[in-house]
C-alpha cells in the first residue's frame, strides 16, 4: 500500500488526517494542532481543506463560539458556560444598557 503524503514537511499522510477528522477535527488548525500538518511552508492547506470537505462538523459551532472542539481524546468537552466555568451572559436593558 502506497503512502500518499499530505504535508512534506512533517511526513503526514492522507490517512493521517482523515483519522484526525474521523476523531473530529473540522479545520486545517485543528489538524495542525494534532499533527502540525500546515504549519511549515503551508503548501499543504488547501489540501487538507479538500480532504475536510465542506460538510458538517458537529463541533464547529463551539469553534466559532471560541470554545475548545476537541479534547486530548478527541471528544467534545462540556460547553464552558454549562459547566459554570465561565458566567452566563447579562441581558442589559434601560440605563444600564445605554452605559455599558
Amino acid at each position: 500500500m502506497s503512502r500518499v503524503y499530505v504535508c512534506s514537511c512533517f511526513g503526514v499522510t492522507e490517512k493521517q488526517v482523515k483519522e484526525h477528522a474521523d476523531a473530529g477535527a473540522c479545520t486545517p488548525r485543528q489538524i495542525a494542532s494534532a499533527c502540525k500538518a500546515g504549519t511549515d511552508c503551508g503548501s499543504c492547506v488547501r489540501r487538507i481543506q479538500a480532504i475536510l470537505g465542506r460538510g458538517s462538523c458537529p463541533r464547529r459551532e463551539l469553534v466559532d463560539q471560541g470554545e475548545p472542539a476537541l479534547t486530548a481524546l478527541g471528544e467534545a468537552p462540556e460547553p464552558l458556560a454549562a459547566s459554570g466555568a465561565l458566567p452566563k451572559p447579562q441581558v442589559l436593558s434601560g440605563p444600564q444598557a445605554a452605559a455599558a
